[in-house]
């Protein structure tokens, strides 16, 4: 079995590799589906308006995204999928 170690040693030389234009590296996207956000702001009991401001989008962004017409960010993706999973914390995080 090999260890972390060799495993980021293998890793170095082929960014060397790259680096020194005598490699090319793979390109990989990792694609996300976007969450219901209809679905965790009713969850939440929430009106378009509370959950726009609770968690900071902007209230046509939620409206768009309910309504099919744009879908979120990646980074948009990501918050929405922890603001469904543990809601409270995100709130206990964002109180100032």
């Amino acid at each position: 079995m090999k260890s972390t170690f060799d495993g980021l040693m293998r890793a170095l030389e082929e960014v060397k590799s790259h680096a020194q234009g005598e490699r090319e590296l793979p390109i990989v996207r990792v694609e996300f589906d976007a969450p219901d956000v209809r679905e965790i702001r009713k969850g939440l009991k929430l009106s378009q308006v509370k959950f726009a401001g609770l968690f900071g989008f902007s209230l046509p962004a939620v409206r768009a995204w309910e309504q099919g017409k744009r879908q979120p960010d990646i980074s948009a993706r990501h918050y929405l999928r922890v603001i469904e999973r543990n809601p409270a914390a995100v709130v206990e995080a964002l109180r100032v």
